[in-house]
């Protein structure tokens, strides 16, 4: 999705502490471009090694999970396009963070090899490995106001790529074309979409009631599906290109949709096939979680309630530009049926606590017996139980004497 020319233009960086605070760690080193494949191999107490430009939240709380103890971050984690919190939650948390490291030091280190880093600098020994800056909460502070002057510029990227968006996907949008047939009987019932995003094990946790009752069709987009089978659930149907799902749990039985690109390929297929599962194809532009959204909309699900998906402007811009209108304009279509998770949480509430219902125990069994001693009936039952329960005492006395 192209962007305005605007976007390319220079914004300033962190700036360098003033304290410049020592970070000294020795531990084993992981590197990886891609931080959602590092995670998947980091260990408590590793020096994780990345290169994302605007480091989103949802990345650096799975680096905060993983206990890293150092983060090195070879691009710039606030870039100034907006002030995105990922490096906010990796300081918060109490982990050395270095911005702007070589970038030589994904060919200059092996994996799990036990390195020192101090002030910044990655060494073997006397050698340095990688620089960068080291960044600290008044560092990122700074960045982060610095950054808030970027919104304006990414309100206009907005604006644009939502209408490129819209006049390639109108049909998609307006009239489903394109949306596949599944087996999953969605029709008239609920639907749980789970994103592996913000908050996704507290929403999931708050909606065990309504999970319950209502018995609703899980789908888990992508990490989504194992969020849920971490929770305690099957997925009933799984989305995505398939990059961050164990083969654990493509195996448990859920129905399978790719999604792949508007030409028609799907890379995450090749691994489905050798894993020898079948899979429906669903070409689209948009993210993942909209292919979900849309799916579960054309199929006529009732209501929609949506687990760390992207709702907010910041998420928007978290996510990334190429993903943001998708993602708005699936909204749009569907509509009235979307549900957030926090909100279901906070709407559907059981009202019932277990002393009201010890309450109301105790007020039945005295109603009981309110009843029988006041009937005729009631009053013959309890002199026989009366008799039982004098020749139970006749019994059990006459065993010890």
């Amino acid at each position: 999705m192209k962007v305005p020319t605007a976007l390319g233009a220079r914004f300033p960086r962190f700036r360098r502490p003033k304290d410049g605070g020592s970070s000294g760690v020795t531990a084993p080193v992981r590197a990886d471009r891609r931080t959602k494949n590092l995670t998947k191999r980091l260990r408590p107490g590793d020096i994780a090694v990345i290169d994302h430009t605007d480091l989103d939240r949802v990345s650096a709380e799975a680096l905060v999970e993983c206990g890293v103890s150092a983060v090195l971050n070879v691009a710039s984690g606030i870039s100034g396009r907006y002030p995105n919190l990922g490096p906010q939650m990796i300081v918060e948390a109490g982990i050395p963070l270095v911005d702007e490291v070589d970038p030589e030091v994904f060919a200059r280190v092996r994996e799990g090899e036990v390195l020192h880093l101090e002030d910044g600098r990655l060494t073997r020994g006397d050698e340095t490995v990688a620089q960068g800056v080291v960044q600290d909460a008044e560092s990122v502070a700074a960045a982060m106001d610095e950054a808030r002057a970027g919104l304006s510029v990414q309100l206009e990227a907005f604006a644009a790529n939502t209408m490129e968006y819209l006049k390639r996907e109108r049909e998609l949008l307006f009239d489903g074309v394109g949306v596949p047939r599944i087996a999953t009987r969605i029709e008239d019932r609920h639907v749980l979409i789970v994103v592996r995003g913000y908050h996704y094990r507290e929403d999931i946790a708050a909606l065990r009631s309504y999970i319950r009752e209502y018995r609703p069709v899980m789908i888990g987009v992508d990490g989504g599906a194992d969020a849920l089978m971490e929770a305690g659930y099957r997925p009933d149907v799984i989305v995505g290109d398939f990059d961050s799902v164990s083969d654990r749990v493509l195996g448990c039985g859920a129905e399978l949709v790719v999604h792949a690109y508007r030409d028609g390929r799907a890379p995450g297929l090749k691994r489905l096939t050798d894993l020898g599962h079948e899979a429906v194809v669903f070409p689209a532009t948009g993210t993942s979680e909209d292919v979900a959204m849309m799916l579960a909309d054309d199929c006529g699900a009732q209501l929609i309630v949506a687990v760390g998906t992207h709702a907010t402007l910041e998420e928007f811009l978290d996510k990334g530009r190429a993903g943001m209108a998708s993602t708005f304009l699936t909204r749009l279509r569907v509509g009235g049926k979307l549900v957030d998770a926090k909100g279901v949480s906070r709407l559907y509430r059981s009202r019932i606590s277990p002393w009201s219902l010890l309450a109301l125990v105790a007020a039945s069994l005295l109603t009981i017996l309110v009843a029988a001693w006041s009937s005729p009936v009631g009053q013959v039952f309890l002199a026989n139980a009366g008799a039982r329960w004098d020749a139970f005492l006749y019994w059990l006395t006459g065993l010890f004497s």
